[in-house]
């Protein structure tokens, strides 16, 4: 006595039934047609700009034997890579020297326009603080 139910070993299965078969789709949104640009492999698409915040630019003097230093702080929710990462694109484009010290960017002499445009192109808002 066999269960009608139940698969016998060795028996051979039906592995192409559907379940989804019985389903429709009546009343889904149509999926929407691709652009031009989206069928081109070589074609890049624009990255969505993400505000991450503002950030300060100072210029100090004070405590640095007359050199003149620039200094970005008030980064929220950024780690240390990302922190060296960023400065380390400001010295090649300012070409100069810089450090990551206490969370704040340090890149030497007056490069605030520079800095303002890296930081305005990562998604930043600078903000020029200070004297």
């Amino acid at each position: 006595m066999s269960d009608p139910n139940r698969n016998p070993i060795g028996g051979r299965q039906n592995f192409c039934h559907n379940p989804f078969e019985a389903l429709s789709a009546e009343g889904l949104p149509l999926v929407p047609e691709s652009s031009p640009a989206d069928s081109q492999p070589g074609a890049e698409a624009k990255p969505v700009r993400k505000n991450r915040g503002r950030v300060d630019i100072i210029r100090q003097k004070a405590g640095r034997g007359g050199k003149t230093v620039t200094v970005v702080k008030g980064f929220v929710g950024i780690g240390l890579p990302e922190k060296e990462q960023l400065a380390k694109v400001m010295q090649k484009s300012c070409g100069t020297g810089g450090t990551v010290k206490n969370g704040q960017i340090e890149i030497q002499g007056d490069k605030r326009a520079e800095i303002a445009r890296i930081l305005s192109e990562a998604g930043f808002r600078p903000v020029f603080a200070g004297g």
